[in-house]
């Protein structure tokens, strides 16, 4: 199937330093486009791939699990450190739980963390019926464009497929029990309104990595797409921050700092 317009993977090659950006689930790249050419163009090497069953129809995505997604971007992982000196992961939701995992296999083969909004788990009570109910309902409702921006629109699908949203109800739970091998600075952004993940999942990642360089900054203006909305320029800002003090070297070990 062709990919819808504007879903396209994104890469760009740069300097040493690699930034490897996950999109969410049933989302596409374009939600992460403005995020990925603002480090393209500050002379980063960038990838932000599309993963397996999104950007093109849902009924494709009934054919893929979170094994599919997380090849998808370790393989770009993969090819990034080939390429560059360090390499630090990014994600927003979904993608932020892929960046996590990442980091936990990877070791010292990731510099750092950068999530956005990362998911934990899937709440409510169709979590517990899933199992069952995938096999009677194809679909759920899509939750893609949680943007406060006027006009803000993500690319995605407007269903959700019940089959795959089992496959991420068990990708969240085994990166739960591997979160304490995350070790790496970690600049964690979440909005204070999110209709889609709340704010217990970042609570909980928080609560449960090794990393003791971590940064923790709410965002007041946008809802769960926050690089799209009214705090993207600040997603950006604090990233590229992030980066490079970590690139050159002038770290700071030990601390929290929350803002």
């Amino acid at each position: 199937m062709p990919v819808l317009p504007g879903a396209e993977p994104y890469r760009r090659e740069g300097g040493e330093t690699g930034v490897l950006l996950c999109h969410g689930f049933t989302g596409s790249p374009q939600s992460l486009r403005p995020w990925a050419a603002y480090l393209a163009e500050r002379g980063h090497t960038v990838s932000l791939p599309l993963l397996p069953g999104h950007g093109t129809r849902w009924e494709d995505m009934r054919l893929t699990g979170w094994q599919d997604w997380y090849a998808e971007v370790d393989r770009e992982l993969r090819n990034l450190r080939d390429r560059c000196a360090r390499v630090f992961v990014a994600g927003l939701s979904m993608g932020g739980t892929l960046a996590l995992r990442l980091a936990a296999k990877h070791g010292e083969g990731v510099a750092g963390v950068l999530v956005v909004n990362p998911a934990n788990k899937v709440h409510g009570l169709s979590a517990y019926t899933l199992p069952v109910s995938r096999h009677f309902v194809r679909t759920a409702p899509g939750i893609v464009g949680d943007i406060a921006k006027e006009g803000g629109v993500e690319i995605g699908y407007g269903r959700v497929p019940l089959h795959a949203a089992h496959s991420l109800r068990n990708f969240f739970r085994l990166v739960d029990g591997e979160l304490p091998q995350v070790t790496q600075p970690l600049l964690l952004l979440r909005s204070a309104q999110d209709h889609t993940v709340p704010a217990a999942d970042s609570a909980r990642i928080l609560s449960r990595v090794s990393s003791t360089d971590v940064t923790e900054i709410v965002l007041e203006q946008s809802y769960h797409v926050a690089t799209l909305d009214h705090d993207a320029d600040r997603i950006f800002e604090q990233s590229i921050g992030f980066i490079d003090r970590l690139a050159t070297g002038v770290g700071r070990e030990g601390t929290t700092a929350r803002g």
